[in-house]
């Protein structure tokens, strides 16, 4: 982490959590040394972090949060993490639609941030389980009101999850009949080994159906998600055709993936080399 007084609040607080991920904890007279800002708005930033569920504050410092497999962050918790490398993920990820297709967007405040990107491209068929990403499109037409290529979206049924998903058999059977041009798939966790997963057992059930219904499955997780392993693995990383991520994935990782993911995204970096329309 660098020493820079002008970084904004969102910035610091992620190099605050890497930092705390990356060594296991970290003391306030450390982060205001890298930081170059006070203690107290180290502490600030502590309490804005802890307040998220994300780290817990100890005297003197802080130290990560001990997620078991099932621990199910709410949608307003994880909307405030990582927010700058969300919306270079979902800068790239709207180039690879192209109007008139039919996409499928899953739950998750990273396809939220996408979902903004593409109230603007013409005729598309938006199938998704997630409320927040329905709102922005129905939002976008209440504003603007009636026009021509507006989106047309369909919005499963189901039980309401934590992060603002329709899961369950009704979510289920309405996708099972659906076929879908590209899905972009928000996820709680990316590793070799368990592939992708979540902790929310009948929402893996729900992200199977919408992996076996779509031509395309485009992963949409910025870095911190590699490694993450939830309750419930839902697909294998071969199954998965391009991930779209930010440039703070380790090299090491980016090796691991590209050997079993047939196109991997780093927003900002090979975005223009890498990316084809979806007709």
């Amino acid at each position: 982490m660098s020493e820079n007084q002008n970084l904004l609040a969102e910035q610091r607080r992620a190099l605050i959590l890497d930092e705390v991920r990356r060594r296991g904890g970290v003391r306030v007279n450390e982060l205001t040394r890298k930081l170059g800002v006070s203690d107290m708005t180290v502490r600030r930033d502590l309490d804005a972090l802890a307040r998220q569920g994300v780290l817990e504050k100890v005297h003197g410092g802080a130290v990560p949060v001990a997620e078991a497999s099932t621990h199910e962050p709410g949608f307003e918790a994880k909307s405030g993490l990582e927010l700058t490398a969300k919306e270079d993920i979902a800068r790239s990820a709207a180039e690879l639609v192209a109007p008139g297709a039919a996409i499928a967007l899953s739950g998750g405040t990273t396809t939220y941030a996408l979902a903004h990107r593409l109230v603007d491209v013409a005729d598309l068929t938006v199938v998704t389980n997630s409320v927040r990403v329905a709102d922005v499109f129905h939002a976008a037409q209440r504003t603007s009101g009636p026009r021509q290529g507006a989106a047309t979206v369909v919005l499963t049924g189901g039980v309401r999850t934590p992060s603002d998903s329709l899961v369950g058999p009704v979510a289920d059977q309405a996708i099972a009949t659906l076929h879908f041009d590209v899905l972009f798939l928000g996820v709680h966790g990316i590793s070799v080994e368990a592939g992708l997963s979540t902790p929310n057992l009948a929402e893996a059930e729900t992200n199977r159906r919408l992996v076996h219904s779509a031509r395309r499955v485009v992963v949409v997780a910025d870095h911190t998600k590699w490694g993450t392993v939830g309750l419930s693995s839902f697909a294998d990383l071969q199954q998965v055709d391009t991930w779209v991520t930010d440039a703070g994935l380790s090299a090491k990782a980016r090796a691991d993936v590209t050997e079993r993911v047939r196109q991997l995204v780093v927003a900002g970096e090979d975005t223009a080399e890498a990316v084809d329309a979806v007709e």
